[in-house]
């Protein structure tokens, strides 16, 4: 066959080099143009949004109600009304968590969890709960309770202990001779120490003698510190007057008995309780330590303030 000759593009076709040439020019002004940027961006987003957004609405977050979590919430109402709940009780119980479970999802989602002083202190409660589940977990020794023990002797040393007889001078009776009064009886009382002191003095609703008690109850009878001007009396000597909340008093100690540390099995229970508590603090103290490694924490001088942080 003869090949047939090439035909030339004519002279403004469409396909001709001109054409080409005015479209490339044409599209580089359009490509600048920023309308044509917004329009292809929100192409882009509606994209997006419809492979990941829709989905994301079409397949709701899972909310699992666990046979334990039942198991649980039926426990709770037993112990409370002391009786199992109905199929209808357990069916409210089981709305009601669901509903809770949905309303903290979307309240953290909004970040109403943030800047809450009630939150804030629950999170940290709880995180310190963890601490004390751990503390109270370990089993310590007789030999560490009793090392705690001496390492801390001040803590668990008992106080002087005390007994002692009293006559008492009340002010509205005796008036401005009240002291010379009391001093004209001690007197007596040390002359003859086979004398009777229930005849001297005024009526009181004050024991007359006391037993062995500990500073503390001393000066929950008679007064704050009743039983420190105690401790500089004599022992089986009558001495005074002493002064009170109610008035003058002549005392005779007949029993005093130091402060001492208690063996281990004295006080084995608040030993451990304090241990558990001092192992806590440890726990606490070197936990949020290793938290703290993981922040770089500035504080701002407020404006003004004469603070130094």
């Amino acid at each position: 066959m003869t090949a047939m000759p090439a035909v030339e593009p004519a002279a403004g076709s469409s396909t001709g080099p001109a054409y080409g040439k005015v479209r490339t020019i044409l599209l580089k002004r359009v490509l600048r143009e920023p309308l044509v940027h917004f329009l292809l961006l929100a192409l882009l987003v509606f994209a997006a949004y419809g492979l990941f957004g829709a989905d994301a609405y079409d397949k709701p977050d899972s909310i699992v109600v666990t046979a334990p979590k039942i198991e649980q919430m039926a426990a709770v109402f037993a112990r409370t009304w002391q009786r199992p709940p109905t199929a209808e009780e357990l069916k409210a119980l089981i709305d009601d968590y669901v509903k809770e479970e949905i309303l903290v999802r979307q309240a953290l989602e909004l970040g109403l969890d943030r800047d809450d002083t009630v939150v804030r202190r629950r999170l940290r409660q709880k995180m310190e709960f963890l601490n004390t589940a751990d503390a109270e977990a370990l089993a310590p020794t007789d030999a560490e309770l009793d090392a705690y023990l001496k390492a801390n002797a001040a803590v668990f040393q008992t106080g002087s202990m005390l007994a002692f007889q009293q006559v008492y001078f009340s002010p509205q009776r005796r008036g401005d001779t009240i002291a010379q009064d009391a001093a004209s009886v001690l007197e007596a009382l040390l002359t003859n120490s086979a004398a009777d002191s229930t005849l001297f003095g005024d009526p009181t609703l004050l024991p007359p003698n006391l037993p062995l008690s500990s500073n503390t109850a001393i000066d929950q009878t008679f007064g704050a510190d009743f039983a420190e001007k105690l401790d500089k009396a004599p022992l089986g000597q009558w001495t005074g007057p002493v002064d009170s909340g109610f008035g003058l008093h002549l005392i005779r100690v007949t029993a005093r008995v130091p402060g001492r540390v208690p063996a281990l099995d004295e006080v084995h229970d608040t030993v451990s309780r304090e241990w558990t508590n001092a192992k806590r603090k440890e726990l606490e103290d070197q936990r949020f330590a290793q938290l703290l490694k993981r922040y770089v924490v500035s504080v701002e001088n407020p404006t003004g303030a004469a603070i130094h942080p």
